[in-house]
């Protein structure tokens, strides 16, 4: 675990921390969290909101990946559709069967090359292979798994690939909010935070009891502390 460097910083930690955890975690823009701290006393810009996740995010979404524990072999893989600066890019994404976030990557293009990419990140990050894997219809992802010598069991078919199509519904949101990402390189950065925090804070609250969900979020609130712990 790597504390957050926060010296130095003209605000306390605890407010650094609230704000970037209001805007990763809600669908609220840089100005909607400058209105929330205001309305506390706290005259932060906007502009510094947005500095503060630049700087600090990456950092705490490696933390937080690093709390997770390990991930269901049956993994589904999916792509949907970006527009970044007026041009057509793709966000591949691979979720497990529970719904957790394994990887998340903005390409160009909707190929093997582009599967072949997605999933030697998913085996070098993990370090297994999956028992099963199901995809939508893309031929692309067929060739790939057979480049790498996967054994997994190929499931295809839309219907069958919900986990990872409801998966995609945060991001939607928030490329609404955020007027679409302007670039490739800050789209994947927003993406890689966004889905560390979201697994954080996804507890499943509809299939849970409602003593459960108190005891999942406890949890999930100390994660976020462990994470944003400052040096």
């Amino acid at each position: 675990m790597s504390p957050l460097s926060i010296a130095r910083h003209h605000f306390p930690p605890a407010i650094i921390q609230h704000a970037i955890w209001l805007y990763l975690r809600f669908t609220l823009s840089y100005r909607d969290v400058e209105e929330l701290l205001a309305e506390r006393g706290i005259e932060v810009s906007y502009e510094t909101v947005r500095r503060w996740v630049v700087k600090f995010g990456p950092a705490i979404a490696g933390n937080l990946r690093r709390l997770r524990p390990k991930p269901s072999p049956r993994w589904h893989l999916d792509e949907m559709v970006l527009s970044v600066s007026g041009k057509l890019m793709y966000l591949w994404r691979a979720v497990d069967d529970e719904g957790e976030v394994l990887e998340v990557l903005v390409q160009r293009r909707r190929d093997k090359a582009a599967a072949l990419k997605l999933m030697r990140k998913l085996l070098k990050k993990y370090g297994f292979a999956p028992t099963q894997v199901t995809t939508d219809k893309l031929r692309s992802c067929g060739g790939a798994f057979r480049q790498l010598g996967l054994t997994a069991h190929h499931e295809r078919g839309r219907r069958t690939n919900n986990r990872t199509e409801v998966s995609h519904q945060p991001v939607r949101r928030r490329e609404r909010k955020m007027q679409r990402f302007k670039s490739p390189g800050s789209a994947q950065r927003f993406v890689s935070v966004h889905a560390a925090v979201y697994n954080t804070f996804n507890l499943q609250r509809h299939l849970v009891s409602r003593r459960t969900l108190r005891n999942f979020r406890a949890q999930a609130v100390a994660h976020w502390r462990a994470a944003t712990a400052a040096a």
